[in-house]
């Protein structure tokens, strides 16, 4: 049979076990957090890459050269009398998990770039292929603009 002092040393034993398990899991918790936003900063990067590919090829493929008025005209390009298209679906921002991109419009009211509408700072900061631009030492999302007349 325990006595007052054993069931109060294992008590403590019990509660000093409990905080050693809630910080490791809060370490866990804080390393597939960064993980997983790495995993978006990735998809960012390859989808913008995309959108920006498929907008300079717009602007390249017309009658005359010319950029989209809307994403949606990547889907189908009106301008010719055969089916093309620049790309297959429009993608949603991996970030904020909505379809909707800030737009960066040309001279002629065209889009000619595309950016996150998010304000958070990257956990990426170097290491950006060269056809994305400078990317580097960005503050914001938003700095990460994919810009088809760099394309070109």
């Amino acid at each position: 049979m325990a006595t007052g002092k054993q069931r109060g040393l294992a008590y403590l034993g019990v509660l000093a076990l409990s905080l050693a398990m809630g910080v490791a899991l809060s370490a866990a918790a804080g390393a597939w957090s960064r993980q997983l936003q790495r995993d978006k900063e990735e998809e960012l990067l390859h989808i913008g890459l995309q959108l920006q590919r498929a907008i300079a090829a717009y602007y390249r493929s017309g009658p005359a050269p010319a950029y989209p008025k809307t994403l949606e005209a990547l889907l189908k390009d009106e301008r010719v009398p055969f089916t093309r298209r620049h790309l297959r679906r429009l993608y949603a921002d991996p970030l904020t998990g909505k379809p909707e991109w800030g737009l960066i419009k040309g001279e002629d009211g065209g889009i000619v770039g595309v950016h996150s509408l998010l304000d958070e700072r990257p956990l990426k900061q170097q290491g950006f292929a060269v056809e994305l631009g400078d990317f580097a030492g960005k503050d914001s999302y938003r700095q990460w603009v994919f810009l088809a007349t760099s394309m070109q």
